[in-house]
């Protein structure tokens, strides 16, 4: 949204960002320099005049601050600290994950799930009945149907302690 009159004008404009797509809620644009981010401007703002970000507080205030500072940090080319929402190891089942959903959505058995991901020399190690990587493709392929069911908004979300 365009900035209030009462903050100084500064050079944050969203000209350079990248291409912009109208719709009802206002335009949206593809920021990427090395991390993407979808930016959306409320309706009435100007992309080329001083911006500002409206961020809730409510109990996800700290990660979307977060994702504001890295957003402004690839904006103006300084590095971008790592997002700490996913680690490596969540990347890389959340990956998996989503080519057992492929795979199953077009007709691959467990089987050819857990020889595309792990391999084929793996899968053959063991007897497939018993192996454990029967179990992790049917986890996989469980893991995937849920976050299609809306799970993946967990990602979005920081861990917090009780």
């Amino acid at each position: 949204m365009s900035s209030p009159d009462f903050l100084p004008i500064g050079p944050a404009t969203l000209g350079g960002v990248g291409r912009h797509r109208e719709s009802p809620q206002g335009s949206h644009a593809i920021h990427d320099n090395g991390i993407s981010a979808q930016i959306l401007l409320l309706a009435g703002s100007e992309r080329d005049h001083s911006l500002a970000a409206v961020i809730p507080l409510d109990s996800q205030t700290l990660g979307r601050v977060e994702a504001l500072v890295r957003l402004w940090r690839g904006y103006h080319k300084r590095p971008v600290p790592p997002d700490t929402r996913v680690t490596a190891q969540q990347r890389r089942r959340l990956r998996l994950m989503m080519q057992a959903a492929d795979g199953r959505t077009n007709g691959a058995s467990y089987r050819e799930i857990a020889t595309a991901c792990y391999g084929t020399e793996r899968v053959g190690a063991n007897p497939w009945k018993t192996s454990s990587l029967r179990d992790a493709a049917i986890g996989l392929v469980k893991g995937s149907a849920a976050m299609i069911g809306g799970g993946y908004l967990q990602l979005l979300r920081h861990r917090t302690r009780h």
